[in-house]
């Protein structure tokens, strides 16, 4: 099964956000500029990443 692109529940229907697609590594993209790429880090990264955002 492929994972798919998912974007936060707190953006709503604003298209000014970030999206994660969650599977062997990590995809992140712009919603407003799909086309321009994505950027994928490791898992580790990622929830490193959650962590210090959460504070």
């Amino acid at each position: 099964m492929s994972a798919t692109w998912r974007k936060s529940s707190y953006s709503g229907v604003q298209s000014e956000c970030v999206e994660v697609k969650l599977d062997q590594a990590v995809g992140i993209r712009d919603t407003k500029a799909r086309a321009q790429g994505r950027l994928t880090v490791s898992r580790t990264a990622w929830a490193a990443a959650v962590t210090a955002l959460r504070g």
